[in-house]
């Protein structure tokens, strides 16, 4: 393939090795992330991928680093046939971010009640969190902000309405005091309802 990719029986394998099954599902599967920055990552931070998709993100985090912790509701089974595929010790949480009560979740053609966990949980059954990468599709606003403390870094993709609720002023205002930070409005998406990606490194 012209985009550095190939197949085998394996399902797809991409420029830098890595492997993605090929299913037929009702949800995209995204296995490309290049709009998350990764060049301060390091070997012993602990990572946390809310919204991990098929493994796009996680599976090149687990390249640099070996605490590595996966949350996703929808998607979770091929998750975990992705990251038997690359042969990496990935822990997986089945559920999203939230308040910590059940929740609906619908992703493309895939609806689902699932359990949800504050940052604060996810944090906890990761055993700690230096890198967060967040892709929760409007759930970030639930984020309490000083469950941010102890995170060095965040990767996070911002939702506006009509896909989700107002943002939070009370996460922004403590991102913007604590943290370094930039947004970056990714051509790759559309503007209808994403406010764009949030770089931060906490100052």
């Amino acid at each position: 393939m012209n985009n550095g990719s190939g197949q085998s029986g394996a399902g797809i394998i991409l420029r830098e090795g890595i492997r993605f099954a090929v299913r037929s599902t009702p949800y995209r599967q995204i296995l490309d992330v290049p709009e998350y920055q990764t060049g301060d990552m390091g070997k012993n931070d602990r990572v946390l991928d809310i919204g991990a998709n098929v493994g796009a993100f996680c599976l090149r985090a687990a390249r640099i680093s070996a605490h590595v912790t996966a949350v996703e509701p929808l998607t979770a089974d091929l998750l975990e046939e992705n990251i038997v595929l690359n042969d990496e010790a990935i822990r997986v949480i089945r559920g999203g971010l939230g308040t910590g009560q059940p929740a609906e979740i619908i992703w493309d053609e895939c609806r689902m009640t699932v359990p949800t966990y504050t940052l604060r949980m996810l944090i906890s059954l990761a055993g700690g969190c230096d890198f967060l990468k967040c892709d929760a599709e409007g759930a970030e606003w639930l984020i309490h902000p000083h469950d941010l403390e102890g995170i060095r870094r965040i990767e996070m993709e911002l939702h506006l309405p009509p896909i989700c609720p107002p943002p939070n002023p009370a996460l922004l205002d403590y991102i913007g005091e604590h943290y370094t930070f930039s947004i970056d409005r990714s051509p790759v998406y559309s503007p209808l309802g994403v406010m764009g990606i949030l770089h931060a490194t906490r100052e």
